[in-house]
């Protein structure tokens, strides 16, 4: 069975269905985040990107918030855009889908002509991203009754 993916910015309905279909299973079903907290107003006009097996079979998501969403999700200025809702299938997981989504999201911000990006880590993932060059700020707080901790790291 390959392992070899791709990830690209979701384009079409049909990979942003992919991406969608990912968070359910990741924050959904594993985690009990409430999916009417999962889905939000945000998602219309946001950047998403999809990690894809060769084979079409969906390993990964995440989305990137830029412009008026990313200022009142961040409380920063619109330089920066605010990545989110970063999801890896638990069959894909160890594989490096994590690091090449962030990745994708930060080329996606670039391209927007932004400088920085902002997260909400769940904090059992705050190493993930120090790792990725993401440093901590602010105290700990719960979202969707999950730690999390506010991350920031510039492009």
């Amino acid at each position: 069975m390959s392992t070899r993916y791709v990830v690209r910015v979701a384009e079409d309905p049909a990979d942003r269905e992919a991406c969608f279909a990912v968070r359910k299973e990741v924050f959904v079903v594993e985690q009990g985040v409430p999916q009417d907290v999962e889905y939000d107003e945000h998602d219309a006009g946001a950047v998403h990107v999809l990690a894809i097996r060769e084979d079409g079979l969906p390993l990964g998501a995440g989305r990137l918030l830029y412009g008026e969403a990313a200022v009142a999700r961040t409380g920063a200025g619109p330089s920066v855009g605010s990545l989110g809702r970063l999801a890896v299938t638990a069959f894909a997981r160890g594989l490096g889908v994590g690091a090449a989504l962030v990745r994708a999201i930060e080329d996606a911000a670039r391209a927007r002509g932004l400088t920085a990006v902002d997260l909400h880590a769940q904090t059992h993932a705050r190493g993930f991203y120090e790792r990725l060059g993401y440093e901590p700020y602010g105290p700990e707080y719960a979202e969707a009754g999950v730690p999390h901790q506010g991350m920031r790291r510039s492009l």
